[in-house]
């Protein structure tokens, strides 16, 4: 597993870099990374379709995620999985708007990020209780980022090449490194444009989102790079993705690949400020032994995660 991600090294040592993301609610990000719980109330996503159908057992899994050490929530009710077809407005909304309402009402306070590329379903989230938006199509609803700025949350814009239904047909690139920072880039600018602030940012750049394996090693070895050209708090979602049994070859199902997910995480949580994960307990085992073994040099106070300002 080394040869993933060997080439990654913590460009800023001796510092925990931090970056408010919502001044008016006091929401801090920083390195090394928090825990991003994923909970979908998909039938149909490629890890965890189906299993938190319904706000019963969606809100006990979301409350079974923060007891576990998950930071933030990012609620989803469109799969974006490889091939995924997708859905209504109507039908989406139905799926988070209960859920993230009836956490709120559970008393569960960590961020809620939405995760949709739709306007409308974002501002009925919002509307209900949610936090942030996630979008992986970084604004390709005209009205997202109008929407954005008009509530002052966070954002994060991920790149991916194509749509869940096309990205992973034959994903190509020049350089894929450079492409990625400058569409992240670009999209950061224009959500300039339409009014968000880019403190509120935070960008992912989407590994297994139209790329092979190679682009997606290619794109972890490079997050120092990343850091360095882009400045903005990086999230990431590496967990039981297919890549990783390509690389060590053990042709696993999705629900099998945590152990391989945990130590990617340990080796990357340096670089970002989110890691987005299916099995948070395990995740933040990974976590904790990283920062027990790593020295001050690389991590400074080792108090990375979400925080009030």
């Amino acid at each position: 597993m080394h040869r993933m991600v060997a080439a990654v090294e913590h460009q800023n040592a001796g510092a925990c870099d931090r970056w408010v993301i919502d001044p008016a609610r006091g929401l801090v990000v920083a390195r090394p990374a928090a825990l991003m719980g994923i909970l979908n109330t998909t039938p149909d996503s490629f890890s965890d379709g189906g299993r938190h159908l319904g706000v019963t057992a969606a809100v006990a899994a979301g409350v079974a995620m923060v007891q576990a050490g998950a930071e933030w929530l990012d609620i989803g009710g469109e799969s974006s999985r490889p091939g995924a077809e997708p859905v209504t407005a109507v039908e989406e909304t139905a799926r988070v708007v209960p859920v993230i309402r009836a956490l709120r009402a559970a008393g569960v306070s960590v961020p809620l990020s939405i995760d949709t590329t739709k306007a409308v379903v974002a501002k009925a989230a919002l509307d209900a209780g949610a936090s942030a938006v996630n979008d992986i199509s970084a604004g390709g609803d005209p009205q997202m980022f109008p929407l954005v700025a008009a509530h002052g949350c966070p954002l994060v814009l991920m790149h991916m090449q194509g749509t869940p239904r096309t990205m992973q047909v034959a994903p190509t690139y020049g350089d894929v490194v450079a492409e990625v920072i400058a569409h992240l880039a670009e999209r950061m600018r224009a959500a300039v444009a339409a009014g968000v602030a880019e403190s509120a940012m935070l960008l992912d750049p989407g590994i297994g989102f139209g790329k092979s394996r190679d682009h997606n090693l290619t794109l972890l070895r490079a997050l120092p790079r990343m850091n360095r050209e882009l400045g903005r708090p990086l999230v990431l979602g590496i967990s039981r993705k297919s890549f990783l049994t390509g690389v060590t070859g053990e042709a696993l199902p999705a629900q099998e690949r945590d152990a391989a997910s945990h130590v990617v995480h340990a080796l990357i949580a340096g670089e970002c400020a989110l890691l987005r994960v299916h099995d948070v307990a395990g995740a933040h085992a990974a976590l904790r032994l990283r920062n027990a073994v790593t020295p001050d040099d690389l991590t400074g106070d080792q108090e990375g995660g979400i925080h009030a300002s």
